[in-house]
């Protein structure tokens, strides 16, 4: 009976650590509004050529606008979701989109990656 009640216990205990983990990343304001950035507080960025929850910003592309990595054992959660690159490096999705911080931007709450190449990118919003 205590071995039960212990193993319960555990699993109850990681569970709730695991429905606590952080988001990948935060919401902060930048002069365009509320934007989701890393933990450096870097705005982050969708690209509109990025379909079915697949990047298309891959070698020179990903050099400019590096992708939110995630850690190979990281476990997509509510909103956030987890996708595998074309070089098998895991990235962070947010509702479907993968997620880039932009090379540019040089301090927290910089958002000249906005608009880029036509319009294509755009500030993550939460």
């Amino acid at each position: 009976m205590i071995r039960t009640f212990t193993l319960v216990s555990a699993l109850v205990l990681a569970a709730a650590a695991f429905a606590q983990a952080p988001a990948p990343a935060k919401v902060a304001d930048t002069a365009k509004g509320k934007a989701l950035v890393d933990d450096k507080g870097m705005t982050l960025y969708t690209f509109d050529k990025d379909t079915g929850g697949k990047s298309a910003c891959n070698g020179p592309c990903a050099t400019n606008w590096p992708p939110l990595i995630a850690a190979s054992s990281a476990q997509a959660s509510g909103d956030w979701t987890v996708i595998t690159r074309d070089d098998g490096a895991k990235q962070w999705a947010y509702k479907g989109k993968p997620l880039y911080a932009w090379t540019k931007d040089t301090k927290p709450g910089d958002t000249t990656g906005d608009g880029f190449l036509n319009g294509a990118w755009h500030i993550a919003k939460p």
